[in-house]
C-alpha cells in the first residue's frame, strides 16, 4: 500500500468528455494524474445515473494509472464480480447502502482490489468506526453525492476527516482517506491540513486546458 500521507491527485472521469474518454483518460495521465476515480450511479442510491461496468472496461485499456472505482449504489454487493472483471483497482461502496458491508469489503479485498468505504455528508463518523480495520481507504463525500459541481461542504466534513485521521493514528491503521466534490486548488489545501491525502477532482481539473499546471498547483 502507498503511503497514507503521500497526497495524491484522482480526476473524476465524470467531468470528461466521454465522446473521447480514452483520449481524456490519457490526458489526466500525461498530465500526471495518479489515479483515475470513475463516479458509479445508479439512479436509486443517489438521484443521477452515470455509468456502469462496461463503462469501467472501455476506460481500462487507455491506461495503468490505477482505476479508483466509487459505487454510489444500492446494492454494491450484487455488482462487485462486474466492476472487478472490468478492471478496477480499487472499489468504494457507501456505508449507506443496502448490503452487509463486512462481506462487501472482505469480497473486493479477495478479489485483488482496494477496500474502500464512503460516508455521506449526513452521516455520522461513528458509522464507518465498525469498519475502519477492514478498509483501504476511507472516503469523506465532500458534497450531496449524484451531481458535479457543488460547493465544499467543509464544516459538516472536515471533523470526519480529522476523526479519521485520528483514529488511524491511534489504532496503527494505514488506511487513505479521500475526498471527493468541490475540490480545487484552494479547498484541496483545507482538506489536506485535516488529514486527507487522496485529492478527487472533476471540473478543476478536466475543466482547464493546462491539467499539469493545475494538478500541479493541488500538489504543492
Amino acid at each position: 500500500m502507498s503511503d497514507c500521507n503521500t497526497r495524491i491527485i484522482a480526476p473524476s472521469v465524470l467531468a470528461s468528455d466521454w465522446g473521447q474518454v480514452g483520449a481524456e483518460v490519457k490526458r489526466a495521465d500525461k498530465a500526471g494524474a495518479d489515479w483515475i476515480h470513475l463516479d458509479v450511479m445508479d439512479g436509486h442510491f443517489v438521484e443521477n445515473i452515470s455509468f456502469g461496468p462496461q463503462f469501467v472496461s472501455a476506460v481500462r485499456p487507455h491506461t495503468e494509472l490505477t482505476l479508483d472505482v466509487h459505487l454510489m449504489i444500492t446494492h454494491p454487493d450484487k455488482y462487485l464480480e462486474e466492476f472487478v472483471k472490468a478492471g478496477s483497482d480499487r472499489i468504494t461502496v457507501h456505508v449507506e447502502s443496502d448490503h452487509d458491508v463486512s462481506a462487501t469489503l472482505a469480497a473486493i479485498g479477495e478479489a485483488g482490489c482496494g477496500r474502500g468505504l464512503a460516508l455521506n455528508p449526513a452521516t455520522p463518523f461513528e458509522e464507518v468506526l465498525p469498519f475502519l480495520d477492514q478498509i483501504d481507504l476511507l472516503l469523506v463525500m465532500t458534497v450531496v453525492p449524484g451531481f458535479g459541481g457543488q460547493s465544499f461542504m467543509a464544516e459538516e466534513t472536515m471533523p470526519k476527516v480529522a476523526a479519521a485521521s485520528a483514529y488511524r493514528d491511534e489504532h496503527g491503521l494505514e488506511y487513505h482517506i479521500e475526498v471527493d466534490g468541490g475540490i480545487d486548488a484552494e479547498t484541496v489545501h483545507i482538506a489536506g491540513k485535516y488529514g486527507s491525502n487522496v485529492m478527487v477532482a472533476g471540473t478543476a481539473l478536466y475543466g482547464k486546458d493546462d491539467m499539469a499546471g493545475a494538478i500541479q498547483q493541488m500538489r504543492e
